[in-house]
């Protein structure tokens, strides 16, 4: 077999195993969005779900995932870009430094229900939170956090060294680099990081099931002070997700239409996964350009 001939059979299984999984996808995605996307409708996407009658929704459970996201990243991205620069600019190479390592990949190959099950001793039982979006959260960060740490370790690592050096050699502060001209560099890389920590949150049920809970209690819309226990953003009420209620109907639902919900939850899910990566890639391009821009200005 000559080179050529080597080089077309090489480059068409690329080809069919690039086509196979873009099919895949399309498959799942195809599947999903035709049995959920004829339930759902405005009433659905805001009203309660039902528990012995047909015609619930989804409101409480869409509004949970939602902001349960929210402090999740509250507590994930500082902690994580944190980490992240300590390691790849800080840290000396070392016993520690190898030992933090090691534990940050000992902590990504945890399976979720072991970090639920660790929420439920420390969260919600210790420190006496209680199954709620804070322990839920908490969780959720603890099972993000070496991904983000590690993202962000290697996002800096692989900005060319000549950029850093030349930072130096105008006398700028090792903190300034970072802001100035690394960051920017790094910046879609930690945006891709960021969209697989959420997709994470928003799929996620195992953790949740010990952390926030199953249930949520009637919602007052209308009163958004998070010390009220029926206030939608108070973080240490139970929260049901989207997720979870998927989970939920699925497994030990006694709703006659059930089966409905669930697949217009998982649509509503899907669609919103989509939704929140494309936008977040607009805002990360968008963050980029300001950035570069205005340096290039100065």
């Amino acid at each position: 077999m000559n080179a050529k001939t080597a080089d077309k059979l090489a480059t068409g299984i690329i080809v069919f195993f690039a086509v196979l999984i873009v099919a895949i996808l399309a498959g799942l995605l195809g599947i999903i969005l035709f049995r959920g996307i004829a339930q759902i409708d405005w009433h659905f996407l805001t009203s309660p779900s039902q528990n012995m009658k047909a015609g619930g929704g989804i409101g409480p459970q869409l509004f949970n995932s939602l902001f349960l996201l929210v402090l999740t990243m509250i507590i994930t991205i500082p902690i994580g870009l944190g980490g992240g620069i300590y390691m790849a600019e800080y840290a000396r190479e070392g016993k520690i430094t190898a030992f933090i390592r090691l534990v940050v990949e000992v902590l990504s190959s945890f399976p979720s229900i072991v970090v639920g099950l660790f929420g439920l001793l420390l969260f919600v039982n210790t420190f006496d939170l209680g199954y709620s979006l804070l322990s839920g959260a908490i969780a959720l960060a603890i099972f993000n956090l070496p991904l983000m740490v590690r993202i962000t370790e290697q996002s800096f690592r692989a900005v060319p060294r000549e950029q850093k050096e030349a930072g130096l050699a105008l006398g700028l502060s090792k903190w300034k680099i970072i802001t100035s001209i690394l960051l920017p560099v790094a910046l879609p890389s930690l945006i891709t990081g960021t969209i697989l920590a959420a997709g994470r949150v928003f799929g996620e049920a195992a953790a949740l099931l010990f952390t926030s809970g199953m249930t949520t209690p009637p919602l007052d819309f209308t009163d958004w002070n998070p010390l009220h226990p029926r206030s939608p953003i108070n973080p240490l009420r139970p929260a049901e997700t989207l997720a979870v209620h998927i989970w939920k109907l699925n497994s030990e639902g006694v709703v006659p239409d059930a089966k409905q919900v669930a697949a217009g939850a998982s649509a509503v899910l899907v669609i919103m996964v989509l939704l929140f990566n494309l936008v977040a890639r607009w805002f990360g391009r968008f963050v980029y350009r300001k950035i570069t821009a205005s340096k290039r200005m100065e």
